[in-house]
């Protein structure tokens, strides 16, 4: 039976609510008793997810949790749907989705397109988050089982799509638009993040900055990886205020990427400044490695615009304490909007005009 955009629109905003009693404690049952062992399934499965995957500690994954029980609210859904026509959607197509697995959740917003286009989602997820996704799928068919012959995981290679959406690394694209030529597809490759410091930021507006440096360990391509400083300008009030980040040394693939970054950089002579937990770098490149930040100075602002729109494809989101455009505001990046696309590529129209 065909589902209408108003039967998408219901559903996810019950899983939303749902989501919402994920807790970092726990998990809150007071809930219908037709969910709450899905509920405590997938309680189970966060706190397990770490043995997987080490990175993935249940503070991340139930931040990434919360992040989505925002999204998925009335208002934010409408504000999304608003932008298309999906009257003219009857002829459901397969769409396979590589997935990457860098942070919780990262492929969800995709399998979400899929479906409220109408079409069928064959999924192949990444070995280092292959646990949260189907929890969270069986709870969106409990809510409408309609959704059952919609969406399929898969171990091996794709096989009977029809377009495909493979995210990855700039090696990975290689492979992806080979292997994926003769279909329709979009294939995302390596963006970081950056920030613009004017030097006029409160405590308050850095204390921001660090969630959008050291959220899910630095390994998002929306954490910042960089930072445009003004010349002569001086980090002690940003070491000040990404102190409370300090615990972060205690995670173990944190603390051994830090160790060694740093020895590196030693070793090479660079000049670095350095706080026990985070090594920043003067360097002209976008994407710094695990416990480092890239920093580089400018002079001049219409400058600093020309270079960052002439490097617009490598980079996902630019943070500044005033933005403009698309442009985010500290502590933010991590907390994108429904219609904020990868890539900046439009995966709802791609797949409507299919």
């Amino acid at each position: 039976m065909q589902m209408t955009i108003s039967d998408h629109k219901k559903n996810l905003i019950k899983l939303g609510d749902l989501l919402n009693h994920i807790e970092f404690e726990g998990v809150n049952l007071d809930v219908s008793k037709d969910y709450d062992q899905l509920l405590q399934k997938l309680n189970e499965t966060i706190n397990r997810s770490k043995h997987y995957n080490g990175w993935f500690n249940r503070e991340n994954i139930v931040f990434s949790v919360h992040q989505w029980a925002s999204a998925l609210k009335e208002d934010q859904l409408s504000e999304w749907f608003r932008n298309y026509d999906f009257e003219n959607v009857t002829d459901p197509k397969t769409i396979g989705i590589v997935m990457a697995g860098n942070i919780p959740l990262v492929g969800f917003h995709d399998l979400l397109c899929v479906l409220i286009t109408g079409n069928k989602a064959l999924i192949r997820q990444s070995s280092n988050d292959q646990q949260l996704l189907p929890v969270i799928t069986e709870i969106l068919i409990k809510i409408d089982d309609r959704y059952a012959d919609r969406i399929q995981f898969v171990k091996d290679q794709l096989k009977g799509f029809d377009a495909v959406i493979a995210t990855g690394s700039n090696n990975t694209a290689r492979y992806f638009e080979y292997y994926f030529r003769n279909k329709p597809s979009i294939i995302r490759k390596n963006r970081n993040s950056i920030a613009v410091i004017t030097g006029k930021e409160s405590s308050e507006d850095l204390q921001k900055l660090a969630e959008d440096i050291f959220r899910y360990y630095g390994l998002g391509c929306r954490n910042v990886s960089k930072l445009y400083v003004p010349e002569n300008y001086e980090f002690d009030q940003f070491f000040q205020a990404i102190y409370e980040w300090n615990p972060i040394i205690n995670q173990n693939k944190y603390a051994n990427n830090y160790d060694y970054n740093k020895a590196v950089y030693l070793m090479s002579e660079f000049k670095i400044l350095d706080n026990g937990f985070l090594v920043l770098k003067n360097d002209p490149s976008f994407g710094s490695p695990i416990a480092s930040l890239f920093y580089e100075y400018y002079a001049d602002e219409k400058k600093l615009e020309k270079h960052l729109q002439e490097n617009e494809e490598k980079i996902q989101c630019i943070v500044s304490k005033k933005p403009t455009g698309s442009q985010v505001k500290f502590g933010e990046t991590q907390k994108p909007k429904l219609w904020d696309y990868a890539d900046n590529v439009d995966t709802v129209a791609f797949l409507l005009q299919l």
